[in-house]
């Protein structure tokens, strides 16, 4: 029988503590907020005891963040499509930033194993002065274990309503997507990071952050091809593929830690997650 999930995250600024409220319905959970950078941001893992989604799961979460409220949500491990002959299973992530919120959306990578039928959504709205830090990452079968994505699709939609969409429909035996110069080109993991603002970024700022994100792109290894750029007035975005996972999603670990003293003054403080 499927699996039918949400978890509920409310994140209020009360003086001088970010505090989460939460509910949650099936198999979704979140551990125990953590403050190793003081009250102000408040660090949470979601974790998913399956492990994984078949046809038919489906995965819904939903992140409020109030005015002044700072979160940094990651996960533990992977989210896993695995093989289905039948129904999609799929993931939704609905987020609302109100005036003034920021939220680090910093989840480990989407895997797409061989036969899954996928969909991996996310959508974000932000009010005025909100500012959102976060990124996508998927990886394609499974190249250590020998098992290539060579059949299967997967659906990736990321939007901000009136701002920006990405979306795409990876069919595994789609030979001119998978291999071609104008598609994947062989590589087999791919990710989106981006600073989404609720407030056009002012020329001088945009400049700055791009410049910044392009010194750490430049110091990027051969097995990652990657780009910045700003889309839209209130979006900065880095775009990257890989024959694997690990150098993306190092990469990005390396970006952000450089975007967030830049955009926001704060130290590099890596979630505890990323070193266990």
């Amino acid at each position: 029988m499927p699996w039918h999930a949400q978890l509920d995250l409310d994140y209020r600024f009360e003086a001088p503590r970010t505090l989460l409220h939460h509910q949650h319905n099936g198999p979704l959970r979140i551990l125990k907020s953590l403050y190793p950078e003081g009250d102000a941001i408040c660090h949470n893992v979601v974790i998913h005891p399956p492990g994984g989604l078949v046809g038919g799961d489906r995965l819904d979460l939903n992140l409020k963040l109030a005015s002044g409220a700072h979160a940094l949500v990651s996960t533990p491990g992977a989210t896993r499509f695995y093989a289905s002959d039948e129904a999609d299973a799929v993931q939704q992530v609905n987020i609302h930033l109100e005036p003034g919120a920021r939220l680090e959306w910093l989840p480990l990578e989407a895997i797409a194993h061989p036969g899954c039928r996928a969909q991996n959504r996310l959508s974000a709205t932000l009010g005025e002065g909100a500012e959102m830090l976060g990124w996508d990452v998927t990886a394609l079968g499974l190249p250590a274990s020998g098992q290539p994505f060579d059949h299967g699709s997967y659906q990736q939609r990321i939007e901000l309503p009136g701002r920006w969409l990405e979306q795409a429909r990876i069919d595994a035996t789609d030979t001119r997507l998978m291999d071609s110069p104008l598609g994947l080109g062989g590589r087999r993991c791919l990710g989106s990071l981006w600073l989404a603002c609720g407030t056009a970024l002012a020329r001088e700022r945009r400049e700055q952050l791009l410049e910044v994100v392009r010194e750490v792109l430049q110091s990027a290894g051969m097995n990652v091809d990657a780009g910045a750029t700003c889309p839209h007035p209130q979006l900065l975005v880095v775009r990257a593929v890989a024959p694997v996972v690990e150098p993306l999603m190092a990469l990005f670990q390396q970006v952000w830690g450089a975007l967030r003293p830049a955009a926001w003054g704060l130290n590099n403080t890596p979630p505890r997650i990323w070193r266990v």
